[in-house]
């Protein structure tokens, strides 16, 4: 190896400072109650990568390496890392954590961590796309970890920004379900579970004895409400003071409200169409008379071309969205590694598609059915709707199946949808993060394409698995951009727009709100203006 990737960075108090806030502890005994739009599936932190359980989940556990809010990596229990040589990377710990039953926190706890990943039964989307790469992990004493992989894997510190550690004592032999009554769920992190009650609320208790800045709220209630009208009211009339996700049409409202306020940022969440092009798939598709095709007409690029230039990208940003999101023909934002310049937007061209139908050999069209969620992304239900409408216009009658989302994902990730609205965050600041979860073939043994419902291409495979060995950053980035260049030629998935991120709150409360769409209560400070004219 020419060189090794260092990061080297000691200074608790400042660092956690600096991740979690400069706002100095002020103590509220009142409770701090925040609405949320997505329902919260487990507290188990491995059961599911879904960004609602990863928001909780941060609250009571922590990771070795934190993310800001601009996803530059800062240290979590770990202070440093390093490879050391072509297949080993060093990690050496914080000392002097302590898990919330007063257990110490140790590198045995980072290696029951990353062995227990791959082992969770049932999970609708695992964490292993992070975790296969890691051969072996081991405890050289209590304060240092070594992890060996089984090739050169220059994003193993992105991987491990991923996991939340948990304890070896609390969690030996655990379930999920021991993690969802709160026996398990025993972590380092700024606040305490004391209640989890699955659709409707999760309550936590401030962790006095953590190793950071302590939160200013002694108690937060996260409450779930995924029903908009009902979250929106909820924060005019005081039931509670913050809310996330506010839908488009209600910022106006919001706004009037002299107590209340909002804050919005353009969000790194990729909005997309999930293209099932597996044979199984033809049960979802009939001829105009209600006859079934007996095959997958996404099987076609001229299909697949032709959905993508019916979408008006542009009136799905002005009419249901309202401004509230970027267009995008990519996997991800500007100025994340793999981004690709010169990788236009799709136009709408219902000609075009018309054209493209055709000569696919389905001049009438077709019927099919289109599914998504409708509590979990912005306006998700709405942009069902507009979808379809725009597909209707071309020929395609597509039947709207919108269901909640803890019913949708674990159907979609088993590939029992057609077309299907999705969304992903990177959540390794770069290309390989989609590339590998959503487009790469699906793959246990690497952990590859837990998300992908129905695609394979085995050149954009190799290309993936080259740029994951590639310790050059930037010829990484060439290689994530050929595979990135040739999926969407491919029309792999169709992407529509990163959405932005709303927060409605009451103006005696303060958060600066995050690119992440995270919602953390630790970040939520008293604002000493309490009403604003």
């Amino acid at each position: 190896m020419k060189s090794a990737v260092v990061k080297v960075l000691t200074r608790a108090l400042p660092l956690a400072i600096a991740i979690w806030g400069t706002t100095p502890f002020l103590a509220n005994a009142a409770p701090l109650s925040i609405g949320l739009a997505a329902d919260v599936t487990s507290m188990d932190p491995h059961f599911h990568l879904y960004v609602p359980n990863q928001n909780i989940a941060d609250h009571v556990y922590d990771r070795l390496i934190i993310r800001d809010d601009k996803l530059a990596m800062t240290p979590g229990l770990a202070l440093s890392w390093k490879a050391i040589d072509e297949l080993t990377w060093e990690l050496k710990l914080r000392g002097n954590v302590k898990f919330h039953d007063g257990s110490p926190f140790t590198s045995e706890d980072v290696k029951f961590t990353l062995e227990r990943v791959p082992t969770v039964k049932d999970s609708p989307g695992l964490f292993t796309t992070y975790t296969r790469a890691f051969a072996s992990v081991e405890a050289v004493d209590p304060l240092t970890v070594r992890i060996k992989t089984t090739k050169p894997h220059p994003l193993a510190p992105n991987d491990l920004a991923i996991i939340p550690i948990i304890s070896k004592k609390a969690a030996t032999g655990a379930t999920t379900a021991d993690f969802n009554s709160g026996k398990a769920a025993i972590g380092t992190g700024p606040y305490k579970l004391t209640r989890f009650a699955r659709g409707d609320r999760i309550e936590l208790a401030r962790n006095d004895a953590y190793w950071g800045v302590k939160p200013s709220w002694e108690t937060v209630t996260f409450r779930i409400m995924t029903n908009d009208a009902s979250r929106v009211s909820a924060l005019l009339s005081g039931d509670v003071q913050a809310i996330d996700s506010v839908p488009v049409a209600d910022m106006s409202r919001i706004k009037k409200e002299p107590s209340l306020q909002t804050v919005a940022r353009t969000g790194y969440r990729l909005i997309y169409l999930a293209v099932n092009q597996s044979e199984g798939a033809s049960v979802h598709f009939s001829d105009k008379k209600g006859a079934p095709l007996n095959v997958n007409p996404l099987r076609d690029l001229k299909v697949r071309r032709a959905i993508d230039k019916a979408i008006s990208r542009e009136s799905l940003l002005g009419r249901v969205m309202d401004g509230a999101a970027t267009t995008t023909g990519q996997l991800i934002n500007s100025g994340l590694p793999g981004y690709i310049s010169d990788l236009p937007t799709s136009k709408y061209d219902p000609e075009g598609a018309r054209k493209l139908l055709a000569e696919a050999g389905y001049p009438d069209g077709f019927n099919m059915t289109l599914s998504g969620p409708n509590n979990r992304y912005l306006m998700d239900d709405q942009l069902l709707q507009a979808i379809a409408q725009m597909l209707a216009r071309v020929g395609i009658t597509a039947k709207v199946e919108a269901m909640p989302a803890a019913t949708f994902f674990p159907k979609n990730n088993k590939g029992e949808f057609a077309l299907s609205l999705v969304g992903w965050a990177p959540d390794s600041a770069e290309a390989s993060s989609p590339l590998r979860a959503l487009i790469a073939s699906k793959d246990p043994a690497k952990g590859y394409g837990n998300f992908n419902v129905g695609y394979s291409n085995k050149t954009v495979d190799e290309l993936i698995d080259r740029a994951m060995v590639t310790i050059v950053d930037s010829s990484r980035e060439k290689l994530l951009q050929q595979a990135t260049r040739m999926a969407m030629d491919d029309v792999a998935v169709i992407p529509l727009h990163h959405q932005a991120t709303i927060w409605g709150m009451s103006r005696t409360v303060a958060y600066p709100g995050r690119a992440d769409e995270r919602t953390y209560a630790f970040r939520f400070t008293p604002n000493a203006v309490a009403s604003k004219p």
